[in-house]
């Protein structure tokens, strides 16, 4: 992978450099040729998914700061914005030109598993009738074709959809261009018929090519030729003041004008003849200002994530089958299960069945009085919401906290709002300022003359399709003290003005930081009483400097701290006199690691917390996050366990540190792959 320019100050990474260095460590496993082949070729579409949202969003904001005239250079470590934009350029082309020639290779080996990517000139007879059908069948009733010419304004192309830009030479030499846009309505990837034990697959770019023709009949050209661009906006929601509107309107218009925010990146294959390029440009308005990237043949590379499996098994990864949990059954009341004691989920090693019937069962539960919840991301088909909706059909008095803007699905988020909105559920659009990134539930059931409170928290998204493939901790209780603080935080929704206490929980914009601080104060304590000092620590970023600096404190006093960060990491470990007592290390693997988790201690007094937030500004300063303590000391080895097996990792874990080269950590132990090391913990824990 490529070695990032150093451009980091003494103290922190940068943030966008950081997350690009993440985006390698995905490029890693394309690259990794123990990972099952097409599984290597969904980790590109990952990658190429990953590089869209980084640049219409963090991109997009960096290139803010240059045209507000800021240096930005506080807010980015130590980076002008402009300079910035010029080096994140730079590592993307890098990166891409990485990715074309893992693409390659990975095209190779299928080739040697009788599997055949072909494009438009390797059509043979039998397959120009199938493409030719296929093609007026399936693909030209859902084509848009923009003929070009100086006269007529270029439409705004859309964000992150791919064109074949064609350019025809016609008779007299004269040029006319235009632009098909690439059908989201079909798939990308076209099977041909088998040949024996051959399979053929085609991208509906080449069937494009290959019939430019019957596009283009009309033209008497001399010549046409076809290249890909791609043009990446401005993701940022831009919300209208007018009074009239909902808050829903306000987003559901702010995510249509997404569609046309201003450009930030543009792609195009580097074969593209240099006028037609010039011309485009021209026509769109790209300037040195933003990011340009000459790039390969094929472009949204994230199609690549739903490649086909064509019936190679062999060529996946095997699937797991989610585990049951020890005392609580499908079958029987979860509520009579939780009432005698706290169970822990751990998704995706365990079904994230239980939760739905947690759902379902206060749905029909004629005890149930009320179900409050927060949603952020749901399904696309989501039994969560249909057990709710089920629920207010019921008579339950049902409040769902959803969070209409989180970023790229804040549509979904809508379609599922007006739903419920429809059947009586009470909705709650967050709170002024903050999204609402906290996951939680909390049901009230009578029960004799009084209510019993029962709930869930969460760091994951209560989303069955990501449940699937997120690593994600869920604690079921029906610990009265912590569902009180659960059901003070529905109350800060709907009176916000008040700031309220919470006597178990830690709860972001108001107490995380001084909550934290207060925990790492206690281990640089037990430091200089001459005891232990250990924090470990599980995330998917951290970026606030006020906590790199307090764990900075906490080394230079001699507190052990490990960390186990996926994305994103400002801070820079093993430094003397800084961060020398700190290890970082990042897992990527075949489950995207999504838990956090904050241990502070190693004795009987240890602190344990499952939480939705990391450690970035956003989570502790502009968002409602909920950090949840484990109480349960059986539930609580069990994380401590979880947590040791991914610290012991040596197949899948990188080094962090200020060399940014995603270093595999490799020692002489036995091997620990600890994602299928869990998996196998929990089958024990059931055995046992």
């Amino acid at each position: 992978m490529t070695k990032p320019e150093n451009t980091k100050n003494n103290s922190y990474i940068n943030r966008e450099i950081s997350w690009l260095q993440f985006n390698a460590r995905v490029l890693q496993e394309a690259a990794d040729e123990t990972v099952p082949l097409i599984e290597r070729l969904r980790f590109l579409g990952i990658f190429s998914n990953n590089l869209d949202e980084f640049f219409k969003v963090r991109y997009a904001t960096v290139k803010r700061i240059v045209e507000a005239g800021k240096g930005g250079k506080s807010e980015l470590g130590g980076i002008k914005a402009k300079e910035l934009l010029e080096i994140i350029t730079q590592i993307v082309i890098k990166q891409q030109s990485e990715s074309v020639a893992i693409l390659n290779t990975i095209d190779e080996k299928l080739k040697e598993e009788n599997i055949y990517i072909i494009d438009e000139t390797k059509i043979d007879d039998d397959q120009c009738e199938f493409i030719k059908q296929y093609f007026y069948k399936t693909i030209s009733p859902a084509l848009v074709t923009i003929i070009l010419n100086d006269s007529v304004v270029l439409p705004n192309l859309k964000d992150s959809a791919a064109y074949l830009a064609v350019r025809m030479l016609m008779s007299g030499n004269n040029k006319q261009f235009a632009l098909i846009e690439i059908p989201k309505s079909v798939d990308r990837f076209v099977e041909l018929p088998k040949k024996g034990d051959k399979s053929y697959i085609i991208m509906v770019d080449d069937v494009l090519r290959y019939c430019l023709n019957d596009i283009f009949n009309i033209f008497d050209y001399k010549s046409i030729s076809a290249h890909m661009i791609k043009i990446t906006r401005d993701g940022e929601l831009d919300f209208e003041s007018d009074l009239s509107k909902s808050f829903i309107e306000k987003i559901s218009d702010s995510v249509k004008s997404r569609q046309v925010g201003e450009p930030v990146r543009f792609v195009y294959d580097k074969t593209i003849h240099k006028e037609t390029l010039r011309y485009l440009m021209s026509k769109m308005g790209i300037d040195d200002t933003d990011s340009i990237i000459p790039g390969g043949r094929y472009h949204n590379r994230r199609d690549y994530m739903g490649f086909p499996s064509l019936g190679r098994n062999d060529l996946l990864y095997d699937k797991i089958e989610a585990l049951p949990i020890k005392g609580l059954s499908l079958q029987g009341s979860i509520f009579d299960a939780i009432a005698k004691k706290d169970y822990l989920l751990h998704a995706p090693y365990q079904t994230f069945s239980y939760l739905v019937k947690f759902l379902r069962e206060a749905a029909l539960d004629p005890k149930v009085r009320t179900i409050k919840i927060t949603i952020y991301r749901l399904a696309e088909i989501s039994h969560v919401a249909s057990s709710l909706i089920n629920a207010a059909i019921n008579g339950k008095a049902v409040t769902v906290s959803i969070e209409l803007r989180a970023r790229f699905d804040e549509q979904a988020n809508i379609n599922y709002a007006q739903q419920m909105k429809d059947e009586g559920v009470n909705l709650i659009f967050g709170v002024a300022g903050l999204k609402v990134h906290s996951k939680m539930c909390v049901v009230e059931r009578e029960e004799g003359k009084k209510l019993k409170r029962y709930g869930f928290i969460s760091t994951g998204n209560f989303n069955e399709s990501t449940a699937k493939i997120y690593t994600d901790y869920t604690l079921l209780t029906s610990n009265k003290k912590i569902l009180k603080d659960v059901n003070k935080i529905f109350e800060f929704f709907e009176t916000n003005y008040r700031i309220f206490t919470y006597k178990h929980l830690i709860v972001s914009p108001h107490y995380t930081q001084n909550s934290v601080f207060r925990l790492i104060d206690i281990e640089i304590e037990n430091v200089k009483q001459g005891r232990e000092g250990l924090i470990r620590l599980k995330m998917n970023s951290i970026s606030s400097y006020p906590m790199i600096d307090k764990l900075y404190e906490a080394s230079r006093a001699g507190v052990k701290i490990q960390m186990i960060v996926r994305g994103i990491c400002c801070l820079i470990p093993g430094i003397k006199g800084m961060s020398e007592n700190i290890e970082v290390i990042s897992v990527v693997d075949k489950f995207l690691e999504h838990s956090r988790v904050y241990i502070f201690g190693s004795n009987e007094e240890t602190k344990l917390y499952i939480s939705s937030a990391d450690w970035m500004t956003r989570n502790i300063e502009n968002r409602v996050e909920v950090s949840c303590p484990i109480y349960d000391e059986d539930i609580k080895k069990e994380i401590i366990d979880t947590f040791n097996i991914s610290w012991s990792d040596n197949v899948k874990a990188r080094i962090l540190n200020d060399s940014q080269e995603n270093e595999y950590r490799i020692n002489n132990k036995l091997k620990v792959r600890s994602q299928f090391a869990t998996y196998d913990y929990y089958i024990k824990k059931l055995e046992n």
